[in-house]
């Protein structure tokens, strides 16, 4: 049971470092990816927008914090909650930039800047869809895992709660047939030491003086 606790801690460091990767890239990524010209425009280093804080810097903070809370808890139901704010954060990087069209206020995110459709592609990919597909499967297998754990914990304590209610009603009838068996024999005892004398089948009493009763020399006198 050590080594299968060890596995899972395992697992959950693993998933919680990768969502912590996940989403410094994804906060990032914005900011120095023009040096590299990797960019959406637009492609500035170190530019800040409003579209930049809603539609990068939070769904990337919250996945680092979904990924610190999968990393740091010892319980499931915390690493659960963590893995519930990363998927959210990754679903936010792939829908994100259509909901800013329904929210002007939110701005827009630019096009990517790079010229070539593959560079495109992988502009979109790395900086928004794709991240956020990433995040959000990693997450998910993170809750699947910690909701399994859970039922089968409550699972196991349901089946510990019947066995001992089984024992106990067992105690119960061993208990009781002990005391029916304790009166039984009690009652042998009562009956065999204080119950009626029994008849006796032998001769009466005999008297001194012939050993005749007072009755019947009274009779023969008469």
């Amino acid at each position: 049971m050590a080594g299968v606790s060890t596995v899972r801690k395992s697992r959950s460091v693993v998933a919680g470092m990768l969502l912590i990767v996940l989403g410094v890239w994804g906060g990032l990524a914005h900011f120095v990816g023009p040096y590299f010209h990797y960019a959406y425009t637009p492609d500035t280093a170190w530019h800040v927008t409003m579209a930049r804080v809603w539609l990068e810097i939070v769904p990337a903070a919250a996945a680092v914090a979904g990924g610190a809370l999968v990393l740091v808890s010892a319980a499931r139901l915390p690493a659960a909650g963590g893995a519930i704010l990363a998927m959210l954060a990754g679903g936010w990087f792939v829908v994100g930039r259509a909901v800013s069209e329904i929210w002007p206020s939110i701005g827009t995110a630019g096009v990517p800047a790079g010229t070539s459709p593959t560079r495109m592609a992988a502009e979109e990919l790395g900086l928004f869809t794709g991240l956020g597909m990433v995040i959000a499967v990693c997450a998910a297998l993170v809750l699947a895992r910690a909701l399994t754990t859970m039922t089968l914990a409550g699972t196991g304590e349901e089946a510990d709660e019947e066995e001992a209610d089984e024992d106990e009603e067992e105690a119960d009838e061993d208990e009781e047939e002990a005391d029916e068996a304790a009166g039984t024999l009690t009652g042998r005892v009562w009956a065999e030491g204080f119950g009626p004398p029994r008849a006796s089948a032998g001769p009466g009493p005999r008297y001194s003086g012939g050993g005749q009763s007072p009755g019947s020399s009274l009779s023969r006198m008469a």
